[in-house]
């Protein structure tokens, strides 16, 4: 799975299956983007944005290319799923692979929809789902908590200082608690490995109306230090603050080209530099990088042309460390 994957996870009957065929409703014409995944439950949608528009209408180009997300469909996961429980271990190592888990949460009463634990309460929802991360998470740090206790025996000084951050990320999950608010630990080279479920960001879509969803629920996310929509998936819903959110849930920022052929949103991580960046438009950009000419998208509108922005001084020069700005618009500059 790309940088870009996001997992839709949730229990049964809580409207997965409606908010995925919504996502696939608006996907996009994947030929302009070699790298994404053809697959019957993955959704390549646009990330509305008005400056790739607007900057569009400014060269009048013939061709538009967004930035896209993808929305990984999860089968329902059920209660006891890291012991194999509904197929879990399946479900569970899927979402291992995702850089995003959206969680969606039932909050709609509807009595012809049968829920699985018999009765809707969206806390306990919440709960289950976050337990069951948590649980596989424990699998794989007890594992290598068990091997670390043993190396470090040796005194091999990585072996002690791996085992002290993994009896820290050890003593979190043993208490109940997601990974996202410890980025140090998340950062060590030991955990990046782990891919550990409890370490990713993660969203709540609350399925419902704004009166179906209790005020415990919000306090339990805010809880959490995550965010949430309400969205009532019975109605036609616009998505695309959704999918925006979700973008900047990645950690993610789009630089732009533009000219009478194309203008494209490019996607990277925040703190990206330029020489790197080049690299995401052509491979040899980024071998052959030479230097970014760049100006922000709404300075570039407001001079009326690039190449009066050019004759005013404005359109800046910059090297390989320059970090790429989101709404930069960007010229690479490259050797033959």
């Amino acid at each position: 799975m790309s940088n870009l994957a996001i997992g839709i996870v949730g229990l049964p009957n809580v409207g997965k299956s409606t908010l995925f065929q919504a996502l696939t409703h608006k996907q996009v014409n994947i030929a302009n983007y070699p790298f994404a995944t053809i697959d019957p439950n993955v959704g390549v949608v646009e990330v509305v944005d008005d400056r790739l528009f607007k900057l569009a209408e400014f060269s009048k180009s013939k061709k538009i290319v967004p930035a896209i997300v993808e929305f990984y469909d999860i089968a329902g996961l059920v209660k006891n799923a890291h012991t194999g429980e509904g197929l879990g271990n399946q479900f569970l190592a899927q979402i291992r692979e995702v850089k995003l888990i959206l969680h969606l949460v039932r909050c709609f009463k509807d009595s012809q929809i049968v829920h699985i634990e018999g009765e809707i309460n969206p806390l306990r929802d919440i709960e289950v789902i976050i337990s069951e991360l948590i649980f596989k998470d424990l699998e794989t740090v007890d594992k290598v908590y068990n091997r670390l206790v043993r190396e470090a025996k040796t005194n091999d000084k990585q072996k002690v200082k791996d085992l002290e951050v993994v009896s820290k990320v050890k003593e979190i999950l043993d208490n109940g608690e997601l990974l996202i608010n410890y980025q140090e630990l998340i950062n060590e080279e030991i955990i990046k490995n782990l891919q550990l479920l409890a370490s990713k960001p993660q969203f709540f879509i609350l399925n419902g109306k704004e009166e179906e969803v209790p005020i415990e629920v919000i306090e339990k996310i805010k809880s959490l230090n995550c965010d949430y929509l309400v969205l009532d998936l019975s109605q036609k819903v616009d998505l695309d603050l959704m999918i925006k959110k979700s973008y900047e849930y990645l950690g993610l920022i789009s630089f732009f080209t533009t000219g009478e052929d194309e203008t494209r949103a490019w996607t990277i991580k925040k703190g990206t530099k330029a020489k790197e960046a080049a690299g995401v438009i052509h491979s040899d950009f980024e071998k052959k990088f030479i230097r970014a000419e760049v100006i922000n998208w709404e300075k570039l509108l407001e001079l009326g042309s690039w190449q009066n922005a050019k004759a005013k001084g404005l359109i800046r020069s910059e090297g390989k460390d320059y970090v790429i700005n989101d709404g930069d618009v960007i010229e690479i500059k490259h050797g033959a």
